[in-house]
């Protein structure tokens, strides 16, 4: 696995070419009616899916000089965000679980592929049943995402939507393209199904695009860069070619252990256990790493560390070996697990936690 390369957190957006605007860029997608999307037969509706289904990229502009956009990854939590971000980039860069609010930073994947650059902004799940310091942070993050980016695909269940959805969906500005991208589209049984669902969800908001695709099919995911790159403005490209993200390796260790803290512990575990970084240091190919698991309660930290220590072994043995995969490098490390009781409804200690 080639190590995912850094750079300097939150790069200055570069200016347009001369003769470009992000205006115009905008101005280019052009949405049918839902009538025309809809067609009242079954066999309307199978040409009108098997034409979603195969590649847009022959209808994009014809690319002269670099193209780069921002292109927000945004739906409920355990969507499937985080599993598409990383078939997308082509490298784990986003821990996954089915834990509900796996992921809680705004996690930036890049993909350069000729002359386009895709710059994609992985989101927390927009939360609704808590209103703790934590999950504001986390919504914050979610409305900042959405705001300041140039295409936004708004993931949902094929078929599905509910309260969760509907209120990403109500964050979703008018004037920035938003693509619909129906998820899990392989576990549709009969496509005629999907018609009234699908004029629902185009009624509920002005898609550009819609997308039926699974995150685990190589092919839909290829198709999606072809469909995304005709809203990217030209303008010069934001990273390297050869960058994945920007996030560091010492972030990416934390996230790593929080993965394999949530999918060892199951749903017994809280959500607001959390993963600090205490140290890390490199010498030659050699990383040091020293970790703290955060609970709210005793009993978490004996579910944690198990009988004998053994689960905490088990959750320190798969972090690390993750990591010498990721670095391409010897990983030392060491987990210790505190309690910190209320931290997630505690304004100051979220962000002394890392939480924006």
């Amino acid at each position: 696995m080639t190590p995912a390369k850094k750079t300097p957190s939150k790069p200055a957006r570069p200016a347009a070419p001369a003769g470009s605007t992000k205006a115009k860029a905008k101005a280019a997608p052009t949405v049918e009616p839902a009538e025309a999307i809809v067609p009242a037969q079954d066999a309307a509706l199978e040409a009108m899916l098997a034409k979603a289904m195969t590649s847009q990229a022959n209808n994009a502009p014809p690319v002269e000089g670099q193209r780069c956009g921002l292109i927000a990854i945004v739906g409920k939590p355990n969507v499937g965000k985080s599993t598409l971000l990383n078939a997308l980039v082509g490298q784990k860069i986003s821990i996954t679980s089915r834990k509900a609010q796996t992921t809680r930073h705004r996690i930036t994947g890049m993909r350069t592929l000729g002359a386009t650059q895709y710059v994609f902004v992985d989101t927390p799940g927009f939360q609704t049943r808590h209103g703790n310091a934590l999950n504001r942070s986390l919504n914050k993050t979610v409305v900042g995402a959405v705001n300041d980016v140039d295409l936004i695909v708004f993931v949902v269940e094929a078929g599905q939507f509910n309260q969760a959805d509907a209120k990403v969906l109500s964050l979703l500005p008018a004037n920035t393209p938003a693509i619909l991208l129906a998820n899990k589209f392989d576990l549709i049984h009969r496509r005629a199904d999907i018609a009234p669902w699908l004029k629902e969800m185009q009624e509920r908001h002005n898609f550009a695009e819609f997308v039926p695709m699974s995150a685990n099919n190589a092919k839909d995911v290829e198709r999606l860069f072809g469909i995304c790159e005709k809203y990217l403005p030209p303008q010069p490209w934001m990273y390297g070619a050869e960058e994945l993200t920007d996030r560091s390796e010492r972030f990416m260790a934390a996230e790593i252990i929080r993965e394999k803290l949530f999918r060892l512990t199951g749903d017994e575990l809280p959500y607001t256990s959390t993963v600090i970084i205490d140290k890390f240091e490199q010498e030659g190919e050699l990383r040091r790493i020293a970790a703290t698991i955060v609970v709210e309660r005793d009993g978490h930290k004996g579910m944690i560390i198990g009988e004998k220590g053994e689960k905490l072994k088990r959750i320190g043995t798969e972090a690390r070996h993750e990591l010498e995969a990721l670095t391409g490098g010897k990983v030392f490390l060491e987990i210790w697990v505190k309690v910190r009781s209320g931290w997630a409804d505690d304004e100051a200690r979220v962000k002394t936690f890392g939480y924006e």
